[in-house]
């Protein structure tokens, strides 16, 4: 018997769904991005300076994790943890992706950090809050580790769980904040310690198109259409981008302990006006929070590996970035 599935819509070359409800994640956008979306397969060996493997967190809910473990002696100490969550509009990509291996190894040997990415569960099959539950129970099982209730060689005995940060792109860098917000709310980490949270262009929008949505340039890695379409697919059902995990601008955080953000910015970014209202809402109650804008770049720029070797900009923009990004780390 022949399926005859008829495409009932399309996000930007990145997702293409069937009136059956299959959902093909495949790239059909122009072939020489291709690469960037392609699984990088785990390599126990050292490859410039970084080994890495997957984990399976839980059996029964089938949460992995992707760890990036830096080549380091064994009189430096231990390590930071920095817990990284991908972007995708909580509806694409995955931890194993090239673009996302391609910096995260490169964060991991110029931070001397353990990288810990988590493999998220996607909308629409998964919608909200599914990612952000992934998220959070990849931080208590890192609570777990650090109480000895579970054994991972490398993580326990290399790991400092007492500097954990937590760090997401786009989409991930809204799931950074409720986890983290999570965190404060339940208290529940010790002896783990929250030592800092990283969203990189947070997906922080409202319904109504903000100033720089109507004005910034659209790139591969953020268009309209995916604004619009991802977030439809991806939010509980029923909901707006009025939902509090993507219009957090106007809550109030005096209550809760959140720990030091360094919030990570690009210029040229289509949602950068409704990002800065976080950032003065966060400073208005008092919140410990620096910024670091990237200048003349769009939406996770870093990402685009194509950008970081042809146009000096991006690259000098990624290296600045990262060297925040270290500089953060180090003093927390």
């Amino acid at each position: 018997m022949v399926l005859h599935r008829k495409i009932i819509d399309q996000v930007s070359g990145w997702m293409t769904i069937y009136d059956d409800g299959y959902v093909d994640r495949t790239w059909t956008g122009p072939p020489q991005l291709k690469f960037m979306s392609d699984p990088v397969p785990p390599h126990r060996e050292f490859i410039k300076g970084v080994s890495t493997h997957d984990i399976t967190v839980n059996v029964e809910s089938r949460l992995r994790v992707r760890v990036y473990m830096p080549d380091v002696n064994s009189d430096t100490g231990k390590l930071p943890i920095i817990l990284h969550y991908h972007g995708g509009g909580f509806c694409i990509s995955d931890a194993s992706w090239y673009m996302y291996y391609n910096i995260y190894t490169r964060l991991a040997r110029e931070t001397g950090a353990i990288v810990i990415s988590t493999y998220l569960r996607l909308a629409p099959e998964n919608r909200l809050p599914a990612a952000i539950d992934d998220g959070y129970s990849t931080l208590i099982w890192l609570r777990d580790l650090a109480n000895q209730k579970g054994v991972e060689p490398l993580l326990s005995t290399n790991g400092d769980f007492n500097r954990v940060f937590l760090i997401g792109d786009s989409s991930g860098g809204n799931i950074v904040h409720q986890v983290a917000k999570k965190a404060a709310e339940e208290n529940k980490l010790h002896p783990l310690k929250l030592a800092g949270a990283i969203p990189i262009h947070p997906g922080f929008v409202r319904s109504v198109r903000s100033k720089s949505e109507l004005e910034k340039p659209q790139s591969p890695m953020l268009t309209l259409d995916m604004l619009d379409k991802f977030l439809k697919l991806g939010l509980p059902e029923g909901s707006t981008k009025d939902n509090p995990i993507t219009c957090t601008m106007g809550e109030a955080f005096e209550d809760i302990d959140l720990p030091p953000y360094l919030l990570c910015l690009a210029e040229d970014d289509l949602i950068i006006d409704t990002e800065m209202e976080f950032y003065e809402n966060m400073k208005k109650s008092g919140k410990d929070i620096e910024l670091l804008i990237s200048n003349g770049v769009g939406h996770s720029f870093y990402l685009n590996k194509i950008a970081i070797d042809v146009d000096p900009i991006t690259s000098e923009q990624t290296q600045k970035l990262i060297q925040g990004i270290a500089n953060f780390v180090g003093k927390h």
